[in-house]
């Protein structure tokens, strides 16, 4: 029994691995490595899970190790997103069917980015040629994973370290998809195993724990002068836009902002903004003059409002279609006038929008049917008036806009903060929230921007510029978030590189696994 635990007899049986068996396995291993992502964060299942994939493809033909590699990220996405499942049963009577079948069909077409990297890995050389060549792979697809289609970049392999601030710190200068490439080699050194790449790992992971503390170490800047207060109105999606209920989730919402704590000078806060998630408002605040005259009266004194709310505009008669619908984010100020919007351009295909809605007859999750109209994309946000003096300048970013490494922040027009707003009661009490929070992490890190975030059943939370948790409000849990805004640091490298520095080491580790393929034929050929 012990025997059958050697590494070296556990290599053997995936080596040996053919057919169905190998599609099998390489689906159980793909599934196990998604542990590896929030909230488990089982880091070391990478160890087995990624040196497996490289032991089942061992010895195969391309085709054969791309369908292997496919297998493997097909349970690594079916296990990984799970939780898409549950926005399907938020209206079971129209979309319970789709159950079975949309989260393979996602997994399926995303495990393509994990097929190609595994099917060109065979032709390095076993050892460090490969290693270094599938890190390189891998790393592209996820690269390619984030503009392909859209884009979705969900569950970066470097966002497994997501757990806390201290792991991350290296995204400041490389990205996500930089520790998605260092992540890749270290979970591979068993395949290369030695003293040389035991100490070669030592020191990767001792070299970020440095960097890390080396960033945190220096304490923070004193905060901005504004209270932040975000809602948190816990309400579920099944309720959320029915006709019934709509007046008493208003009501909720604005009950809880009058009862906002005042702000706290002793912690630095001054001007107060009250923030609530996305769609938060089921009346359209920027054209109902009424519902904006409530949510004013419910402000303390002095404050602002940034909440999220669908807007829609009415077309000149005879445009197609007669009326259109953002999902905005708007400012109001005490006197209930508007003072800034944001309309969101990142927009969730088949949740907000039909692709070739022409051709496919299909529904949007989102009720209504209506198509959202596009946002002109990322804007730094400034409040109109005096309070542009009172309230820094900020990204603003709805819902999956955040996951998007290197374009959450306008070009050349660098904010004070990010603010998104976002409503994951659309996945219930499921990994999804997490998963959706490790990147607002990281991205807080990537910029050296703080960022808050308001969601509607959780988690909402604040992170400073170096990704350091401010305040939360768990998931399920219905309150007010207190906390003063963080300042911002510095632009980090990533900040000004952006994603041509993952690209960058992408291929300098595939241009490496290359290089040694060569000088080892060529020391093969010299024999």
């Amino acid at each position: 029994m012990i025997a059958a635990l050697r590494p070296s007899v556990i290599a053997a049986q995936l080596r040996s691995r053919t057919g169905w068996r190998a599609g099998v396995t390489a689906f159980g291993l793909g599934a196990l490595a998604a542990l590896a992502f929030a909230p488990i964060h089982a880091l070391p299942v990478l160890l087995l899970a990624l040196p497996g994939l490289l032991l089942l493809v061992e010895r195969r033909r391309s085709w054969r190790a791309a369908a292997i590699g496919w297998g493997w990220g097909l349970g690594h996405h079916v296990v990984g997103l799970y939780w898409i499942s549950h926005a399907l049963l938020t209206e079971a009577e129209r979309f319970a069917w789709l159950v079975p079948i949309a989260v393979p069909a996602i997994a399926a077409l995303l495990a393509v980015f994990i097929a190609i990297p595994a099917g060109l890995a065979v032709r390095f050389p076993a050892g460090w040629p490969r290693v270094l060549g599938f890190a390189g792979l891998w790393t592209l697809g996820e690269l390619a994973r984030g503009i392909v289609l859209t884009g979705f970049p969900w569950n970066l392999l470097g966002s497994a370290w997501a757990f806390g601030s201290l792991p991350v710190q290296g995204a400041a200068w490389i990205g996500t998809h930089g520790l998605s490439l260092a992540t890749v080699i270290l979970a591979l050194l068993p395949l290369v195993w030695s003293a040389r790449t035991a100490a070669i790992g030592a020191a990767t992971l001792a070299g970020f724990l440095a960097v890390g503390l080396a960033r945190l170490w220096p304490e923070e800047a004193p905060p901005e002068p504004v209270a932040l207060r975000i809602v948190q109105g816990n309400i579920a999606q099944g309720h959320k836009w029915r006709d019934d209920l709509r007046a008493a989730h208003f009501r909720h919402y604005l009950g809880l902002t009058n009862a906002v704590p005042p702000p706290s000078p002793e912690a630095g806060e001054g001007q107060v903004v009250v923030i609530w998630p996305e769609t938060a408002s089921p009346y359209l605040l920027a054209s109902d003059e009424v519902a904006r005259e409530f949510a004013a009266r419910a402000l303390p004194q002095g404050a602002i409002m940034l909440a999220g709310t669908p807007r829609l505009e009415r077309q000149p008669e005879g445009t197609m279609p007669p009326v259109r619908i953002w999902n905005s984010m708007i400012g109001l100020d005490g006197a209930g006038s508007v003072i800034a919007v944001y309309d969101k351009h990142h927009l969730v295909p088949f949740g907000e929008y039909v692709p070739l809605r022409g051709v496919l007859p299909i529904e949007t999750i989102v009720p209504g049917n209506l198509d959202f109209s596009r946002g002109p994309g990322p804007r730094t946000v400034t409040l109109a008036g005096a309070l542009a003096a009172r309230v820094p300048a900020f990204s603003a970013l709805i819902c999956y806009e955040v996951i998007f490494p290197g374009n959450v922040t306008a070009p050349g027009e660098r904010p004070s903060w990010m603010l998104n707003l976002t409503n994951d009661a659309w996945f219930g009490v499921s990994s999804g929230p997490y998963q959706h929070l490790a990147a607002a992490r990281l991205r807080a890190v990537e910029e050296g921007l703080p960022l808050v975030r308001a969601a509607n059943t959780g988690i909402s939370a604040v992170f400073d510029a170096r990704g350091r948790t401010v305040g939360a409000i768990g998931l399920g849990q219905t309150g007010v978030l207190a906390a003063p805004l963080p300042a911002a640091r510095a632009p980090t490298p990533f900040s000004w590189g952006g994603l041509w520095i993952p690209l960058g080491l992408a291929m300098l580790s595939l241009l490496g696994g290359i290089v040694l393929r060569i000088r080892l034929r060529d020391q093969r050929g010299a024999v």
